[in-house]
């Protein structure tokens, strides 16, 4: 059955919002297995404790960066008129959005498809947060935070086209770009074996990045033979968020779309993985300064995704498979600030902990 076909069945904002959900079941079934999540890597990275979830995020990178690349250079796939590189950009928006996110993720305990992931699994920590996070984002796109998020968006501006294009501005061209992906997947390979990461570590992660790409030449296809213009577009989850929250809250008649489909898709995907496997477990909070922490992440991540124009997956996999200068530095601010915080919140207050407890039994009385 071929993408012309399909269409006309289910026409064209339904073929996109089902193509989404089928894309999002794939990521949450995959997400879920391999234990995917940035905030794991930064932890590993930072202290110095390789266990395999930096190279399970090294896996799902370099997979997305290279297939991507793999697609353009074969001529399958053009990024040229996605809003990530045709539209004017902010850089300051995404050094700031960036390192608020990489905060937020950090007190959350998990990015927003961390968080969505966990939820199916019955984390009701993460499902409050996944919605602080869906609020905060909306407030920052058309609510009470938006003139805050185009104030700071207007502090330094970048224009689209070959601006943002660091493929264009570097000269590399797309089978440059095919070997940077390579020499990270080489990378990740060789430390996939020292650490013996699991099956399901390595394959899911080459999963998550095989639905990055599968979406970029998804919207794509269909763009160039829809009738309607439909966005070129990959899986990110501030802006999808938003929008299904604010589906869930208001009546309205806007056609289906692909952000519609792509959340629903990852809870369900994430779900039947749960399920499947014997890990769907309800957790709750373990007290009010645990709250707090989360909230907080979660409103830090929510208007920081926003100001940054994506999330851990919409910048650091979407956004640097198709090389765009703002994605970059969104995803560097981010993993510097997720670092900053690790360092000042939880590994300060862990040291403090373990001085506290030798100081007590140092003052116990001997027998």
């Amino acid at each position: 059955m071929t993408l012309e076909s399909i269409i006309e069945h289910f026409g064209e904002n339904g073929t996109l919002a089902t193509g989404a959900l089928l894309i999002g079941v794939v990521f949450g079934f995959m997400a879920q297995r391999s234990r995917f999540c940035l905030r794991s890597a930064v932890i590993e990275f930072t202290r110095n404790h390789l266990g395999g979830k930096l190279t399970v995020w090294l896996f799902a990178f370099a997979t997305a960066v290279g297939v991507t690349q793999a697609l353009a250079w074969a001529g399958w796939f053009d990024a040229s008129n996605a809003r990530q590189i045709a539209a004017r950009g902010s850089l300051s928006g995404a050094a700031i959005g960036g390192a608020l996110f990489g905060m937020g993720m950090i007190l959350a305990r998990g990015c927003s498809s961390r968080l969505l992931v966990l939820a199916a699994q019955g984390n009701l920590r993460a499902l409050l947060s996944g919605l602080i996070f869906a609020v905060a984002a909306q407030s920052a796109l058309t609510g009470a935070l938006s003139p805050l998020r185009l104030a700071i968006s207007e502090w330094w501006t970048i224009d689209g086209g070959g601006a943002r294009d660091l493929i264009a501005r570097t000269g590399i061209g797309h089978g440059g770009a095919l070997v940077f992906a390579l020499v990270w997947l080489v990378a990740a390979i060789f430390w996939a074996r020292r650490q013996r990461v699991p099956v399901w570590g390595w394959a899911g992660a080459i999963g998550v990045g095989l639905t990055i790409a599968g979406a970029w030449w998804f919207t794509y296809a269909l763009s160039k033979i829809a009738f309607d213009p439909h966005p070129i577009q990959s899986l990110s989850f501030t802006g999808p968020s938003s929008e299904v929250l604010s589906r869930v809250l208001f009546v309205t008649d806007k056609p289906v779309s692909f952000d519609l489909g792509l959340v629903p898709g990852v809870f369900l995907g994430s779900f039947l993985a749960a399920a499947l496997f014997g890990e769907l477990k309800l957790e709750g909070f373990e007290g009010g300064a645990s709250m707090r922490r989360y909230i907080v992440g979660a409103m830090c991540m929510g208007f920081g995704g926003m100001l940054a124009g994506g999330c851990a997956v919409g910048a650091g996999l979407s956004g640097a498979a198709v090389f765009t200068a703002t994605s970059w530095v969104t995803l560097s601010t981010m993993w510097a600030a997720a670092m900053v915080t690790d360092r000042w919140v939880d590994q300060d207050h862990a040291t403090a902990r373990e001085g506290e407890a030798h100081g007590t039994q140092a003052a116990l009385p001997t027998p």
